[in-house]
Order: structure tokens, then sequence, then C-alpha cells
């Protein structure tokens, strides 16, 4: 009967619809179909305003195929060459030489990649989870959504002629299968671990002879070091926050999201709505070969994710058998590593063979000067334990949210599924509710277990970067269990830091401990985070701006909008008038650059105070200052940049006061005019006249800044003065969502991917949303029937399979 009831609500819609035009950027020389009468997969495909597709289907196997076709539209170039490398066929087609996007992993070259994903492959590892029973694996709605979707995406590929030239005619443009689909989810979730470690666990090799006289000690410091660094240069990370009823205008729950992702690659997002009448409906965005939506909302429930700070991972350090550095000892118990031997093919040259290393506690790592500088020597070596090696589980989690009618819901696909890899969740309902959760696949490292058994190295890395290094000599060192885990050697849902119903739950990847500052979360495992350290430039200005608003009350979605482009600079509060200060009474204006130069810096002095601490695109001494905080960032160490020192007591105001007499102040300011002058660029520039993308010949100016100056609505972009100034982004605001409710019954959504919809240069949705994004306007979310079928941009295509 359910069947029945879908199919006459799929047919009902369709008559609605049947006599709109087919998209000219969906259709690619495919002509109206109608509905298939032999049984294969199809799915009907309504596009609004900006490409929106707006996908109907009877059954989850439909709604992938539907959801494959239409990414494959959109994006047939970057999601082929993301199938290229979870194939592991990077260099049979592109070199060993060349490198990845590294969207779905770090590996340095195509080769590194290769051997990875085709070790993986060898094993049979996302074969083996794909049979695993839920939840443990994932569910036949699950799978189903992974074979339509390969299927949508092959008949993309057989009835349409790709236009986009990144990959026209080209031969690596290939059909995919299940399993592939399914290895891109695991390629996503061992991100934070296997993924961010590929060079390490391809290049370990053990010593040779030439090799015993090597040191034995690994160096704490440059393991701490190497993590920061990966920390800094990170390319994602995402502001959300959710504010419950009693500070809203109506009562009912809001939700601001602002996850900061790649502009470029296979790590874009990919707005959506999916629909089976009865079961699931959904909008929201996607990320790139999954079929699945990733963060968004329905009519009850909104969720957005943050990238959280555990660790996702842990080490073991072996200590191996001095007769053969490939044995180690278990309670004094010889254990054979595992080799796996893997072939990959390479253009234009011979096949390339390498070996890797297996333990029972994950791969061997070994990169004494890259990623991890962990030694492999004649005595010790180290691997490395990824749970999240085993977690096939995020589409499920992703279809509960979807499926939720309340945070109480998006907190009962938390604990079932468990499937989320490395992010926070924070979630807002139409009753009045709000959540925080850091529920994510993490080793079960407690804090007593890493005080027992951690190694010397473990002690000085654990406490500092949360990466335990536990030893892997002693059987009593193993991971415990949580009888709450659907998998073993995992917290499970009950262990995680989680905040119900505060006025405000605010996350900006710091830890957990502030969501609410008036009502911190303590008491959780250190591999979860840090507690009572310094915060964030940019988690302190977003407490600062969100408690304001709890405060003042009376919110509703436009305060959210204002909120994600107020462009307020933290730094730029805290130390703009403190350098335009010193500025003024620097002698004759002049301070001398790194060089010892004198250079005269008295024109910046006006334009700094001036600045109004913004980074709009109109803004007049942003540019300058940005410059002038990058060098001085260069130049003196975070503990000698401010006169108050951070206070656990004051962690959103602490800590204050630019020291404007430290070694290095001048240095930058004077730094920062010479190279201005010496690009040609004015020193009072607004900022979108050097901070910019080019689009088809054309510039479009975009408003934010880094992570370095703590502004919410974070952009990354690239600084090449010759051309410009900030001429390119690579990372920032992407799919942003400003999601609340009324009594009509539909969610009121304001939405907008920065980025827009295809990567196609010569698709009409390349860069539409993105001059919206210059402008700081948004999209209308069209969510139901009566406002996809009032859209005045309306076409419909059914597509099938044949």
């Amino acid at each position: 009967m359910r069947t029945r009831t879908r199919r006459l609500a799929v047919a009902a819609v369709a008559l609605l619809t049947a006599s709109t035009a087919l998209p000219a950027a969906a259709a690619e020389g495919h002509t109206h179909q109608e509905r298939p009468s032999n049984g294969g997969l199809s799915a009907e495909i309504r596009y609004t305003e900006y490409g929106i597709p707006h996908i109907l289907a009877e059954n989850y196997a439909d709604l992938g195929f539907g959801t494959g076709w239409a990414q494959a539209t959109d994006q047939v170039c970057t999601l082929a060459d993301g199938f290229v490398t979870v194939r592991g066929d990077r260099s049979r087609f592109f070199g060993a030489e060349a490198t990845t996007d590294q969207s779905l992993g770090t590996a340095g070259n195509n080769l590194s990649s290769d051997l990875y994903f085709r070790g993986v492959r060898q094993a049979g590892t996302v074969r083996r989870l794909l049979t695993q029973p839920a939840p443990l694996g994932p569910s036949r709605q699950a799978k189903d959504l992974m074979r339509g979707f390969a299927a949508g995406y092959n008949a993309w590929l057989k009835q349409n002629r790709t236009t986009d030239p990144n990959c026209e005619g080209a031969a690596w443009l290939r059909p995919i299968t299940t399993e592939d689909v399914a290895t891109r989810f695991y390629a996503l979730s061992v991100l934070g671990g296997q993924g961010s470690a590929v060079d390490a666990i391809t290049g370990a090799q053990p010593p040779t002879a030439a090799d015993r006289g090597a040191p034995t000690a690994p160096d704490a410091q440059a393991l701490i070091r190497a993590v920061r660094e990966r920390t800094a240069n990170a390319d994602m990370g995402s502001n959300a926050v959710a504010f419950n009823g009693d500070t809203t205008a109506n009562g009912r729950g809001l939700l601001l999201g602002n996850p900061h992702y790649p502009w470029h690659g296979g790590r874009r997002f990919w707005q959506v709505q999916q629909t089976i009448p009865g079961e699931l409906d959904v909008a929201g965005g996607s990320l790139l070969g999954l079929p699945t939506v990733a963060i968004g909302y329905n009519s009850k429930v909104a969720w957005s994710h943050t990238v959280s700070t555990g660790v996702p991972f842990n080490l073991t350090q072996l200590t191996l058998d001095p007769a053969d550095p490939t044995v180690y000892l278990v309670d004094g118990k010889p254990e054979r590593m595992t080799k796996r031997t893997v072939t990959v093919a390479v253009k234009g040259g011979t096949p390339v063979t390498r070996t890797q290393w297996w333990t029972r506690y994950g791969p061997v790592v070994n990169s004494p000067d890259g990623e991890l500088p962990l030694p492999w020597t004649t005595t010790s070596a180290f691997a490395m334990n990824d749970p999240n090696a085993s977690n096939l589980r995020f589409a499920d989690t992703s279809l509960g949210f979807g499926k939720a009618h309340d945070t109480a819901g998006v907190l009962k696909s938390l604990g079932e599924h468990q499937g989320l890899p490395w992010v926070n969740t924070i979630a807002a309902d139409s009753s009045g509710h709000s959540l925080f959760s850091q529920s994510q696949v993490l080793p079960r490292i407690t804090n007593e277990l890493a005080a027992r058994c951690s190694t010397p190295l473990g002690k000085a890395v654990y406490p500092v970067a949360g990466i335990a290094v536990l030893d892997g000599s002693r059987g009593d060192c193993v991971l415990g269990d949580d009888a709450d885990a659907v998998q073993a050697g995992i917290f499970g849902p009950s262990r995680m830091p989680t905040l119900k119903d505060a006025p405000y739950a605010e996350n900006s990847n710091d830890s957990a401990w502030l969501t609410n500052a008036d009502r911190p979360l303590t008491g959780y495992e250190r591999i979860f985070g840090s507690i009572g350290t310094t915060r964030s430039p940019r988690t302190r200005g977003a407490i600062d701006a969100v408690s304001a608003m709890a405060a003042r009350g009376d919110l509703t979605v436009r305060d959210l909008q204002r909120q994600q482009f107020a462009n307020q600079v933290t730094i730029g509060d805290l130390a703009a008038g403190d350098t335009a200060r010193a500025c003024a009474a620097l002698p004759g204006g002049v301070a001398k650059d790194k060089d010892g130069k004198e250079v005269d810096v008295s024109a910046a002095c006006a334009v700094l105070k001036s600045w109004d601490r913004t980074a709009n695109t109109d803004s007049r001494g942003a540019l300058l200052f940005d410059r002038f905080w990058q060098r001085l960032l260069e130049l003196l160490p975070d503990d000698q940049q401010w006169k108050v020192p951070f206070s656990a007591a004051d962690p959103v105001h602490t800590p204050n006061t630019l020291d404007t007499d430290a070694p290095g102040f001048a240095t930058a300011l004077a730094d920062a005019v010479t190279e201005l002058r010496a690009a040609g660029i004015p020193l009072n520039s607004t900022l979108g006249e050097h901070q910019f993308v080019v689009r088809n010949g054309t510039r479009i100016p975009v408003p934010g800044a880094t992570e370095d100056l703590g502004v919410w609505n974070k952009i990354e972009p690239v600084w090449d003065p010759e051309h410009g100034g900030y001429t390119e982004v690579t990372s920032g605001s992407s799919h942003i969502q400003a999601v609340g409710w009324n009594d009509s019954g539909c969610p009121v959504a304001r939405t907008l991917l920065t980025y827009s919809q295809s990567s196609n240069p010569k698709s009409p949705h390349h860069s539409d949303q993105t001059r919206l994004f210059s402008q700081e306007k948004w999209v209308t979310a069209r969510f139901c029937e009566k406002d996809i079928r009032s859209s005045p941009a309306l076409r419909t295509v059914h597509v099938r399979e044949g």
C-alpha cells in the first residue's frame, strides 16, 4: 500500500510539472523522457532558481539514481577525478609524480595515493564493510542510495555529451560501481586518520643494515610541531550556532550553519532537495560523490557540522624483534607484520610495486622528514589505529538526520549509527530546542588508559596535542569497549560532550568547552579536546556575537543573515586601535623593515584609525591591516603578542592589549606598507578591489577574511600581489544556511552556495551564487511543494536508465 501511495504522489507532481521545459544546463543533449515502463531506475528532477534540483523518487535506489544524474550534470569532471582517485588509477591516467587535489587524502603525489587506495581495494576493506549487517554496516536504504547513485552517474555518461573543458573527451571519464561510491564515503571517513598519513603509510619501509646507527628516540617536540602545523594548514573548519526558543521571536529554534570547506575539487558541497513521498523530505548540501544530504534541514529540524578537535586516531609504539624489524612483540610473543604488496600502473612507464606493512594495530607509519616524524628503527616502529577504517555508517547517520522530527531525533541518529568521523553536530528544531553534540568516531582512549599505557613519547604528546601513543608490547593496553558503542574500541554516545536546550550552542572549531560560555562543558577525555585553554579569535568573536544576540532575544532568520555577513574582524577590534596609535607615535612616521631600511608609514596610521574593523568588500583599511597582521604573526610568537595573557576565568576576552613595544611590531608595519606599495596597491584600497575571484574573465569581489583575523565569514584566499592581491579562494564559507520555522509548516530557509553549483565554466550556474555571495545576498529556499511549483525558473526532467 505504501508503494502505491508513493507512486500516486509522484504521478500527481509529474502532472503539475509536465509542461515545463528541460533546463539547458541539465540536458546537455538529453531530450525529455517519459517515466520508464521497463522497471529500470528513474527519478524526476525539478530545477528552481540557481540550478537547485529537487529530486522526487519512489524509493531509495531511484533517489540515488536521480542524485547521481543531477550531480553529474553539474560536476561530472570533478566527480570523475575523484573516482579515478578511489580506484587507484591516477598514475595510470595522469602520471605518478602529478598531484591530486587532496580532497580524498593528503598524498604527496599520484603514486602514493594509488598505492594506498589500491591497497584498500586489494584488501577488500570496503567490500567487507558493505556486507556487515546494520548498524555496524550500512543499512539497505544506504546501500540502495549508493547503488542508485552509481547507476544515475553512469546513465548520465551514457546519454549525454560532456561539455566541460576540464574532462571533455577524457579517457578517465568512465562508469563507476557501488563500491566506488562506498569507497568515496570511506575516503572521507578516514580523512582525519589514515587519509592524513597516506605518504607515511605507503612510504614506511623497514630499516636496512645501513640504518643500524640511526637515532632510536623519536622527537616529541617535532611530532607536536607537525601536528600543530597540520592543524594550522587545514582546509576545513566551520561555524554553527543553534538558538533555542527562549531567544527567538516566535519560540521556535533557529540555526545558522557556515561550514568552511574547499572551494575547488572533490570536497565541494552541492545543493539538493531529496523527496520520497511519505518517507523522506530533506534539503541542504551534499558532498560531491555522496548520495545523502550532509548538512541540511527539513520541515521540523535543521543541522550543521563543524570540524571537531577530537583526534580520530591513536598511535601504538611497537617493540621489535632485534633480529627482524618486521616482527613485533606482544607480551613477549612475536607477531609478524602483514605485507601488503601493491602494484600501480603508470602512464608512459613500467608498473611500480611497493610493500606496505600492517599490524594488529593498523598500518606502520614512517615519515621522519614528513607529516608524522616517527622513525622505524631496528628496535621500534609506530602503527596508526584509525577506527574510521571500520566505519561506513556516515550515510545512515545523515539519513537519520533527514528523517528526524526534532533535535531528539538527531541525537537518536547519532546514537544509533555512530557514523560521523571528525565533526560536531549543532541542531535546532521547530519546537524550540537546541543541541550540540561532539558525537564522533574516536578511539576509546581514556585519560586513565593514556596514563597507564603511554610510552615516553605519548606522555609528552598526549596532554599537549591529544594524540595517544600506547605501548604495543603490552596486551593489557588494548582499547576497551563501551556497552553502547556499535563498534569495538570506540567511545559510546553516553561519553560524548553534549549540550541540550541552551539559549545558544555555538562552535567554531575549538573544543566543546565553551559551546555556551555560561554553561561550559567539562569532564570529557583529553582526546575529545582541551578544557581551559586559549580560544581562537574566531571562537572569541563568535561567542561575543551570539551571546549578545541570545541576550537581546526576539531573534529571526534575518538576524542569522546579519550575523553571517557582519564580517566583524575580531583581531581588528582587539588590535587595530593600538596599532593606529602606535603608528602615529613613531618618530617622524618612520619604521624599519626586515632589511633595516627606513620606511615612511605615516599614511598607514590614518587608514588604520578610520578602518571600520570589518572585512566587507567596501572596507578601507582591511587589506592593510590583514597584511600587517600576517607579517606580525611571522615575527612574533603567540606569547609575545599581547600584554594581558590568557585567563581561563575570562576566556572570551583574553588575551588582549597588543604589545606594540614588542620587537617586530614596527617591522611588520613597515613590511606591510612596503609590500602594498611595491604591488601598486594603495594603502586605503577597498578590500573588494584586491580580494576577488575571476570567473569567465570577470572579477567578483569577495567579502570575509582569513582564520588569523577571526572573522565568522572565513575566507582563505591566495595572496598574489603581482596579479592584483588575493586572486583566488582556496577554502572558506561554502554551503551557508539560515533556518527557522513559522506556523506555515514550511521551513523558513535562506541558503547560499558561495562557489555555485557547477564547476563547468560553460554552465549558467558556474558563478551565479558567487555573485550573490559578493553582494551578501541569499537564495530563498523552496522546500514545500507550493513553493517549488511557483518558482518562475521551474523546469522539469524525467530521467531513467536506458
